[in-house]
């Protein structure tokens, strides 16, 4: 086989070769990666659903939707929550990006009420053993008089969530002050989409039925 000649149309060819073969196998190896990964994150999501709304026996994800919340300018995904065909509450997936390394995602869920019910932390890139707490530290009771746990707060009351250095109520993360309100923004940022949901409606949503024990006399 006769070499080819070292001249720039040569070298070009070449290297025009090789962009193409390169780039042939990024392709095949996003398209390889692109559905695992998209369904890790929506099983994350499913996941974080079930921890944070109250108890459904919908799918919520199938009945998603898209609330922009008021004086934002970026909607939230929104999953409600139903029970025996009410709608007892809502999973709210929300975000912030005032973390100390960017952008914090959190899922909140709402009761019908507005009780906040829990939180599951989707995504962050906070600093090990600081910002990265923020699951366990807003899962524990506060050791003093301020608020830790957010669980189960009134947040028709207590909204919006500040730190206690802020003139709030709740508890900063020691030393990590910066992703303590990122996190609360991001939680205010949901309420405020639950409550555009209210607006919107007329109403909170409905709690579910009660279910009137069976009576045991029929037995007998």
């Amino acid at each position: 086989m006769k070499k080819l000649s070292s001249t720039l149309p040569n070298m070009l060819l070449s290297l025009g070769g090789i962009c193409v073969l390169v780039s042939g196998i990024l392709a095949v190896v996003n398209h390889v990666t692109t559905a695992p990964i998209a369904e890790a994150e929506m099983k994350a999501k499913v996941e974080a659903i079930r921890a944070v709304a109250p108890a459904f026996d919908n799918n919520p994800f199938a009945e998603k939707m898209l609330v922009l919340p008021e004086g934002e300018t970026d909607s939230l995904t929104v999953y409600p929550a139903k029970k025996g065909g009410a709608l007892v509450g809502f999973a709210i997936e929300s975000y912030t990006q005032k973390g100390f390394s960017g952008l914090i995602r959190v899922m909140v869920g709402f009761d019908a009420t507005g009780q906040l019910v829990d939180f599951s932390v989707l995504q962050h890139s906070e600093s090990p053993g600081l910002g990265s707490r923020i699951p366990e530290w807003y899962h524990e009771k506060s050791e003093g008089s301020g608020i830790r746990d957010v669980r189960g707060l009134d947040m028709k009351k207590e909204a919006p969530l500040t730190v206690s250095k802020d003139g709030g109520k709740v508890d900063a993360i020691t030393a990590a002050t910066i992703s303590s309100r990122a996190f609360l923004d991001a939680v205010n940022r949901a309420w405020r989409t639950f409550s555009t949901l209210e607006v919107r409606t007329g109403e909170a949503p409905s709690p579910a039925p009660a279910v009137a024990p069976a009576d045991s006399s029929a037995s007998k």
